[in-house]
């Protein structure tokens, strides 16, 4: 285990998650502690941009961490963790900052979007935007190299965080010409396609057509039964690939119970209420009994929060590693008595 490379994956609190989050983002990063150190962390502080309400901040992350202990995760086997319980963090945000151009913020896919929103609709540019929300990626940089993690999974859409990261830290390290942080690498999730919701469109709370995996069975049965499909006939061969009741189900059938359903979506003479309920046994079978254990974890925040605060000690020590050859380099206090001796 000691002598395995380091993988980081950071996961913002947002509520109890969907098929989508499942198969995009949590069952990769269980997959990543069979062959890393897998350090997980709850990104609370990245979430502050948008959640506002304390209390809601901490019962979404309580709700990941039941999540994943639900769908396997052994915490003495990872590190996983809370954001806002590792003070060097921001400690670290400060040092990289001050090694980051203005102008490669500037050019940040999220600050980029909103300020060409802004100008599409005649305000001044910066109208709404405030610092967090510029300074995300720096933060974001700090979570990577505090643990000298040496891969990220990313999706697409935030290959240019890991980018950003690369160049702060290169330019640290050749500021003191020595390896104060692992350039990580970036590893880009291309196995997963986008998962369709009920409408067809991506699966995303912003568009409520999601299919919660923890929802009660009933309620999972009624929102399986929304998807969309067409108004082709029951005797009428279908198109399983155009399909979005097939497009989901071919990620948790066995082989057997996949190529079946394209069978019988190539020879029609069914309707596609039937499908549907195959789509729901399928989805029930894989999370029914994670809801239970979902459920009963959740109900006991004490446990939950010891396991935050084991993995925060995990975490502050091999991110103590870093920060003293930072601290050195930048020629701040790196040890506790060189502050008592001043």
């Amino acid at each position: 285990m000691q002598d395995r490379k380091i993988s980081l994956t950071g996961i913002k609190p947002s509520g109890t998650p969907h098929v989508g989050n499942f198969l995009g983002m949590i069952a990769p990063a269980l997959e990543l502690a069979k062959t890393y150190n897998a350090y997980y962390f709850i990104a609370d502080y990245h979430a502050l941009t948008t959640v506002r309400d304390g209390n809601e901040m901490r019962r979404l992350s309580y709700d990941l961490t039941a999540t994943f202990l639900a769908l396997g995760m052994n915490p003495d086997e990872v590190v996983f963790f809370r954001q806002s319980d590792i003070p060097e963090i921001f400690e670290l945000t400060w040092i990289l900052s001050c090694f980051t151009s203005k102008g490669l913020l500037n050019r940040a896919h999220a600050y980029k979007d909103s300020t060409a929103k802004n100008e599409a609709a005649g305000n001044d540019p910066d109208f709404g935007v405030n610092a967090g929300l510029f300074n995300y990626p720096v933060l974001m940089a700090a979570d990577i190299l505090l643990y000298g993690s040496h891969v990220v999974p990313v999706g697409q859409d935030q290959k240019q965080h890991i980018e950003i990261t690369r160049d702060i830290a290169s330019a640290v390290n050749h500021a003191y010409g020595e390896e104060i942080f692992v350039i990580p690498e970036g590893v880009i999730q291309e196995t997963v396609a986008t998962i369709p919701g009920l409408d067809g469109r991506k699966m995303s709370k912003s568009y409520d057509n999601v299919i919660p995996i923890f929802a009660p069975s009933k309620q999972l049965r009624q929102r399986v039964m929304q998807v969309v499909t067409d108004s082709r006939p029951m005797e009428e061969p279908k198109n399983p690939d155009e399909d979005n009741v097939y497009n989901i189900f071919k990620y948790f059938a066995t082989p057997e119970q996949t190529q079946a359903m394209r069978e019988k979506y190539l020879r029609g003479g069914f309707g596609y209420g039937e499908v549907k309920q195959e789509l729901f046994e399928v989805i029930e079978a894989r999370f029914g009994e994670a809801r239970e254990k979902y459920n009963k974890y959740l109900a006991d925040t004490k446990y939950l929060e010891a396991i935050l605060m084991e993995g925060a000690k995990k975490a502050r020590y091999q991110g103590s590693k870093v920060m003293k050859k930072a601290r050195r380099a930048v020629g701040v206090r790196f040890k506790r008595e060189v502050l008592v001796e001043s």
